[in-house]
């Protein structure tokens, strides 16, 4: 990564944090989104100058509190004296920035207020992946598989029926809780999965991201501490999270989980997320949860010592079982990735072939690529990786994807 895509990385990952608290003092996403967005523009133009400043955090949040202010003063010509009582800052003044704890309440408020059972599940999700994962409106259509342009529509529907219907910006009662998980659970995992696998980029994965996500997660576990669901995301966080150092080689090449070096696996997470795995099971006996079914299948992959001991009977299983709760497309490419490795190419292609959702998935004509290559169909398979190059994919992956393409003459 060069000095300005660390720089630019700095910002954005700053900015969710500053973004949350400005949301707070502002009540207006919009007007918070485009003051963070000018701070973030001014940090990128003066920070190569200037020097990065002793607290980032502290200077984005001061740069866009002023920006807020003039955009305040300028459109509802308020006198100074009432912007400085509204917002709880004098501009004129620099500010310490917030203690960690009350930045984490913040970000906690935004989660919920993004996730509010006003807004359809898919707006929640969308609109948390923004302004929490600090997602481009493109990055999050991408992730949740729709046009960018309904999904530009959806998240100004979703901030304008916030400000309309005064959702509260707070951690709900105990008691509201259970109504807001389904969106919550949704977009923390997701925004794990944009770090884990960015759908752009330079990097594997976007570390910001998923150490966000796993910290997201333990806070509903902290607040949530016998729901299943809780316990299975953050377990299947924990397990997906632990093969991190393990998944690029030492120039940066993507390397498959049947290449990678388990004896690298972080243990501490393995053996705590299969815990967590146990706890949830003991908890959903008659009712599978779907996150639960996930880490379940993460741990038959982080217990086995060797690709070659997987138990593909195990984890196809826990995939017939996640079908049973969630018939998507994506878990079914996932189901016929595992019975390749059990009953070969030729079923798993059937399998795959057989799901005609997906012409837009990369993932999808990648494992048809791999498939076909397996099976000696090479033309098939030179245009099948053709296909999935010319979708989008971060570069390590789309590296990959050329190698095996090379391979094939």
């Amino acid at each position: 990564m060069g000095a300005g895509d660390a720089l630019a990385e700095l910002v954005r990952d700053e900015g969710t944090r500053v973004l949350a608290t400005l949301i707070r003092v502002t009540g207006n996403i919009e007007l918070a989104e485009d003051a963070v967005q000018d701070a973030a523009i001014r940090a990128l133009e003066t920070w190569p100058r200037d020097g990065v400043p002793d607290n980032p955090r502290a200077w984005l949040l001061v740069t866009a509190k002023r920006r807020a202010i003039d955009v305040i003063r300028r459109e509802a010509q308020r006198a100074g004296k009432e912007v400085a009582a509204m917002t709880g800052i004098d501009p004129a003044n620099e500010l310490p920035p917030d203690p960690p704890e009350v930045v984490r309440d913040d970000l906690l408020r935004l989660v919920f207020t993004c996730c509010h059972p006003a807004l359809s599940l898919e707006a929640q999700v969308a609109l948390a992946l923004r302004t929490l994962g600090g997602l481009s409106t493109a990055e999050v259509a991408r992730g949740l598989l729709v046009p960018e342009a309904t999904m530009a529509k959806r998240l100004t529907r979703a901030k304008q029926k916030i400000t309309q219907a005064r959702i509260p910006y707070r951690v709900p009662a105990a008691a509201d809780l259970p109504d807001r998980l389904g969106g919550v659970a949704a977009t923390v995992y997701l925004i794990f999965n944009e770090g884990y696998a960015s759908s752009a980029g330079a990097d594997v994965v976007r570390v910001a991201l998923t150490a966000e996500a796993i910290r997201l997660a333990r806070l509903l576990a902290e607040l949530m501490p016998d729901e299943p669901t809780v316990l299975g995301l953050l377990a299947l966080l924990l397990l997906q999270d632990s093969r991190r150092g393990t998944r690029t080689d030492s120039n940066g090449n993507l390397l498959l989980l049947a290449d990678q070096d388990r004896s690298k696996w972080n243990e501490a997470a393995i053996r705590e997320g299969v815990g967590l795995v146990g706890v949830a099971l003991r908890r959903t006996p008659d009712h599978p949860d779907p996150y639960v079914v996930q880490a379940a299948i993460a741990s038959c992959h982080a217990l086995a010592p060797t690709y070659a001991d997987t138990n593909w009977d195990a984890v196809i299983s826990w995939y017939d079982v996640l079908l049973s709760l969630q018939d998507t497309p994506v878990v079914r490419l996932n189901r016929a990735a595992a019975v390749a490795e059990r009953d070969g190419a030729a079923a798993a292609l059937a399998l795959v072939d057989a799901i005609d959702e997906l012409p837009a998935y990369p993932w999808w004509h990648a494992t048809r690529a791999e498939l076909l290559h397996r099976l000696g169909e090479t033309e098939a398979a030179r245009f099948a990786y053709s296909q999935a190059l010319s979708l989008g994919l971060n570069e390590p992956q789309a590296q990959h994807l050329r190698r095996r393409l090379a391979e094939l003459g």
